[in-house]
């Protein structure tokens, strides 16, 4: 039988470790929290799914070394911008041979990197044992069972087809696929689209507003991901394009329920202090911009975005800077 280690309790990495048991993969799962360890022991996770049981498959610890040991498949699901301190402190105990699963959409705050790039730097993971999951995956939704699917990333075909045989659940569909910049940068800038979009909606626009945001969104993802040598079939697909309308059109996305509130008027201190969360693309929209800049690529949205998470600018003067652009042909 399949053992996978997952490091991290949050909404995220516990529903894709429900995956893994549901398809029957043995899962043992590393939380710093003892009370969050506790939790899952007893066969739920209350604080990130309430409600939702736990199969029997899966257990916690929080001792590194207990969750990495023997396991054939680890999968990361840390957040983003504190993934390169805990593999400092536990990256010497992944298994040399195992597969590495990045569930995180981020780009790395200072450096630019893209997640792959730190897990190999920092835990001196070969890059073709480095995979990436991607998707219109919202954890709720999957902890309910409700079918989805997703792309399983990875240079080296053999290894991807390993991590999508031991996630393939009754409900949960996984495709494989080699191109793993194009899937971890468009699992990162949709986050900042769908504050674009969430904005929007509290702003008061409709769908057509949200629809343009979505799709000339998707044209700033592709050039950035083309420009670092993504593929294009996969800002069309379920990592690209799959992904960035389920974060950006529901309200059980962070980003977008963030947004929302952004556009209602409130400052991006209040909303933390009103949801006791962030959302990724407030910690991302910096290093993603960053990015674009360094290698020359346009990204208006995410400009504009950084401006009012930032810079504190209005959503009313975000929407204006937007509009009043120089018009242009769709294509460029």
């Amino acid at each position: 039988m399949t053992t996978a280690a997952v490091f991290g309790t949050g909404s995220w990495g516990t529903a894709y470790a429900m995956v893994l048991a549901d398809a029957g993969t043995t899962v043992r799962m590393w939380g710093r929290r003892s009370e969050m360890v506790d939790q899952i022991n007893a066969g739920m996770n209350d604080t990130y799914l309430p409600g939702a049981a736990l199969p029997g498959l899966i257990t916690a610890t929080t001792a590194p070394e207990e969750a990495a040991e023997g396991a054939d498949i680890v999968v990361l699901a840390v957040p983003s911008q504190t993934l390169r301190a805990n593999l400092d402190q536990w990256g010497g105990v992944l298994p040399a041979d195992a597969a590495v699963v990045s569930l995180m959409k981020g780009v790395e705050l200072g450096t630019t990197k893209r997640m792959s790039e730190v897990i190999e730097e920092v835990a001196g993971v070969d890059r073709d044992r480095v995979v990436v999951v991607s998707g219109p995956n919202l954890a709720r939704e999957i902890a309910l069972k409700q079918p989805a699917a997703s792309v399983v990333a990875c240079r080296d075909e053999t290894v991807a087809e390993k991590v999508a045989s031991a996630c393939a659940a009754p409900y949960f569909r996984p495709y494989t696929g080699t191109d793993v910049v194009g899937t971890e940068i468009a699992g990162a800038v949709k986050n900042v689209i769908a504050l674009a979009v969430g904005m929007a909606e509290g702003l008061g626009f409709g769908d057509n507003s949200k629809a343009s945001l979505i799709t000339r969104g998707l044209a700033e993802t592709m050039r950035l991901g083309m420009a670092l040598g993504g593929e294009a079939p996969t800002f069309a697909g379920l990592a690209g394009v799959g992904d960035l309308i389920a974060t950006c059109m529901s309200p059980l996305s962070r980003n977008h329920s963030f947004g929302v509130r952004l556009g209602q008027g409130m400052s991006v201190s209040e909303v933390i202090a009103h949801t006791s969360q962030t959302a990724e693309g407030v910690k991302s929209c910096t290093s993603i911009l960053d990015l674009a800049r360094k290698h020359g690529v346009d990204v208006p949205i995410i400009e504009q975005v950084h401006a009012m998470i930032v810079e504190e600018r209005s959503a009313e003067d975000v929407v204006r800077a937007l509009l009043s652009r120089p018009r242009k042909a769709e294509s460029a």
